[in-house]
């Protein structure tokens, strides 16, 4: 479970109530973030604000293929089964994907008959990037950019995704900020 602890007169009341109603309703493990009495907390993770010039990504010759009504859930599906090995990877209901679909652009990225990836944009943001084959990572990101009409393209990854912090330095990827630091209460 994630818990985000935000403008609290007794913070250290508000984490407890937050622990015992994420274990009375299962979580095995609990993350928290938004407060400074979390530092006496064992740290987890930060979540990184990365960017990069969209022209030095490069070219490729993936495609991208709009998510539509009728390849929603698919697509729900194969974010929910890649978010749960990702350090602090959300959990998109039906509900979320509704909004997504209303506000955002989600992808498929192929090559030819070929299903490379998936991904998700807002604005000058790559919200989510998922490489279906091994290797591809690179292509996929490539390809989403070119749905991106910022001049800097903007990521967001925790510290602790080792194989998508690697991703996005090959691709010229700079760390420009800290978002938020999780700590592990339980």
């Amino acid at each position: 479970a994630y818990v985000v602890l935000r403008s609290s007169v007794q913070p250290e009341l508000l984490l407890k109530e937050c622990k015992e109603f994420c274990v009375a309703v299962g979580a095995k493990e609990i993350y928290a973030s938004g407060d400074s009495i979390l530092e006496a907390f064992p740290f987890h993770t930060s979540i990184l604000k990365l960017q990069c010039l969209q022209a030095s990504l490069g070219d490729t010759d993936a495609a991208l293929w709009p998510v539509t009504e009728e390849t929603a859930e698919c697509w729900r599906t194969m974010y929910n089964e890649k978010s749960v090995r990702i350090p602090n990877g959300a959990w998109l209901s039906q509900r979320d994907l509704k909004d997504i679909l209303k506000t955002d652009q989600a992808y498929f990225v192929h090559r030819g008959e070929c299903l490379l990836g998936t991904g998700l944009i807002s604005g000058g943001e790559i919200r989510w990037v998922c490489s279906m084959q091994f290797g591809a990572g690179e292509e996929v990101v490539r390809a989403l950019a070119h749905a991106v009409t910022e001049e800097h393209i903007t990521v967001e990854v925790a510290s602790e995704n080792h194989k998508a912090m690697e991703l996005y330095k090959r691709l010229g990827f700079i760390a420009v900020s800290e978002l938020s630091k999780w700590y592990k209460i339980l």
